[in-house]
């Protein structure tokens, strides 16, 4: 791994440390998920042009959109959802992965799912929602990358 991409994973890593923090600041799951909300709510909107059926993340329980697009070297994600935990969630990953390259979002570990506690206290379809959101922003880097490499 280069030095380039080990920079990139501790710049995503220190993002992922804010979130744990940030969330070990509340002791009970409805103040985690007040949280999550006012953090969907801080989400930067896709534009409602692109809230089209080919940007809807498969997998999920509620509709997520989700855009990606390449700005000097780094991917930068716009997303919505109408429900408003699922905002939250995908609002999350956004701030985590946002304006990083294609191989830092490949190679990162995104740990703080499991540290905040997030996959324990989803519904099975939200959790597995939230697995789609990984994959889909790994599949949006994924495609970057191999443009990169052409």
């Amino acid at each position: 791994m280069g030095n380039a991409v080990e920079n990139e994973i501790s710049a995503i890593n220190r993002r992922q440390d804010e979130v744990i923090e940030e969330f070990a600041l509340f002791d009970d799951w409805m103040d985690k998920y007040d949280h999550l909300i006012s953090l969907g709510r801080e989400l930067p909107l896709i534009d409602e042009s692109l809230k089209t059926d080919d940007r809807i993340i498969r997998g999920c329980q509620s509709k997520v959109w989700l855009d990606a697009g390449m700005e000097d070297g780094k991917v930068q994600f716009t997303a919505d959802s109408d429900a408003i935990i699922t905002k939250g969630i995908i609002a999350t990953l956004v701030r985590v992965l946002n304006g990083s390259t294609p191989a830092g979002i490949l190679e990162t570990d995104l740990y703080f799912i499991d540290r905040i506690g997030l996959k324990e206290h989803l519904s099975p379809t939200r959790s597995n929602g939230l697995l789609a959101m990984v994959k889909q922003m790994k599949i949006y880097a994924l495609a970057f990358q191999a443009k990169n490499d052409e």
